[in-house]
């Protein structure tokens, strides 16, 4: 009998040693696999979803409670990129295993959980190189996929646009180049011993050969993407028009913010990168000396997430170039968020890294229709010049389109 599928083991009731001796244990055995054959076959049925089983490590100088975060965000990656969590697993190590990130004896249990779930993938909360995964699959006998590459995973569901869908394509070949390695010996045992060795590695070298020239020529095309939107941003310069690139954290409410203000259609959801490609729409509010009508430009950009891939950032430079030649920023906070104070830092790690420093910053605190009075007030006191609104009940909107002014003012006139 198949147990229930959260029990890991039955217990069998005591047998007699005659009906032992007597027992045909081949058939026995055999029975039980032709069952559990069944339950596998049954999982399999309409599964339109990837099944994941997650694994975290906890290093030293790592707080739980970050652990804990980390794997909240990361399970919701993969619940947006399509996936069903099932189960979470974590180790404390003082330093990730050079081979397999986690121990020996962890990589065990991993497989033993995957098959006792049902899991057929295997998600890491932190990047792995191309030997740990390759170690990993052999061992675990499941494709293991790391962080980065269930964002871009994401990223390529997301990209709606040419521009969004070319530099995502580059993002995942320069991602996949080097994982190339290592599988050379794998193809040449395609075609079942001697005399097959050699076209293995041939197809490996033609297939490198190939996506080192698909990533030139995308490259060749982010650049005139580049010159095309400097071009652009050029021309609204020309006009004087002062521009603000709004920035934050996934999810933080900035494309809704930029509908409500601009009565634009920019596609919202509560996703994670729910939106990839900038947007950029006029706004008119008083200036802020001459209290005349004044046009500013806001720029809708992509997301921004802790520890963002470094090839993400290379292949969307075009994109994030919006954020650097804007006259100003519009930060935007998701404050009901739990741990909105570690999401202002890892945007203002990332905007740091930028190549030229970008303008002065408006700090904006978004959903204070969700949260407590305790936690408003812990930001108000905390971010003093800050400003609190709800996009989705246009709370603090009048506020927020002074205070740009002013922005913008300080900005053009510095």
């Amino acid at each position: 009998m198949i147990p229930h599928p959260e029990t890991t083991w039955t217990v069998s009731p005591p047998i007699s040693l005659d009906v032992l001796v007597n027992q045909d244990f081949f058939s026995l055995v055999e029975g039980l696999e032709a069952e559990f054959q069944r339950e596998f076959v049954a999982q399999q049925v309409d599964r339109d979803q990837d099944r994941v089983l997650l694994v975290g490590l906890q290093t030293d100088g790592v707080l739980q409670q970050h652990l804990w975060d980390r794997l909240e965000e990361l399970a919701r990656l993969v619940e947006t990129a399509g996936g069903e969590v099932l189960q979470t697993l974590k180790q404390r190590r003082p330093r990730p295993h050079p081979q397999t990130v986690v121990g020996e004896g962890k990589v065990e249990e991993i497989a033993r959980t995957a098959q006792t779930i049902g899991a057929n993938l295997i998600v890491f909360d932190r990047d792995l190189s191309p030997a740990q995964a390759r170690n990993l699959e052999t061992q675990i006998g499941l494709r293991v996929v790391d962080r980065t590459e269930v964002i871009l995973d994401i990223f390529a569901q997301r990209a709606q646009s040419g521009a969004g869908k070319l530099q995502v394509e580059l993002a995942q070949l320069e991602y996949q180049l080097p994982r190339l390695a290592g599988r050379g010996q794998a193809m040449s045992r395609l075609g079942g011993g001697i005399g097959t060795r050699g076209p293995g590695e041939t197809k490996l070298e033609t297939e490198r050969r190939s996506i080192q020239r698909r990533i030139s020529r995308l490259q060749q095309e982010v650049n005139q993407l580049q010159a095309h939107r400097a071009r652009l941003r050029q021309r609204r310069q020309h006009e004087e028009v002062p521009s603000v690139a709004v920035v934050g954290y996934t999810n933080a409410g900035k494309s809704t913010l930029l509908n409500v203000l601009t009565n634009a259609e920019v596609y919202t959801a509560d996703q994670l990168f729910a939106t990839l490609d900038p947007t950029t729409r006029r706004l008119v509010v008083p200036d802020a000396v001459t209290q005349e009508p004044l046009s500013i430009l806001l720029t809708d950009t992509v997301g921004f997430i802790h520890n963002l891939p470094p090839s993400l950032i290379d292949a969307f430079r075009a994109t994030l170039e919006e954020v650097t030649e804007a006259n100003a920023l519009l930060h935007v906070v998701d404050l009901s968020h739990p741990v909105w104070q570690n999401h202002i830092h890892s945007v203002k790690t990332i905007l740091s890294q930028m190549p030229i420093a970008p303008g002065p910053t408006l700090l904006t605190f978004n959903k204070i229709d969700q949260v407590d009075s305790e936690t408003l007030k812990l930001a108000q006191e905390e971010y003093p010049q800050a400003v609190f609104i709800s996009a989705s009940d246009r709370l603090g909107l009048e506020t927020l389109r002074r205070r740009l002014a002013q922005l913008v003012h300080y900005a053009v006139s510095c």
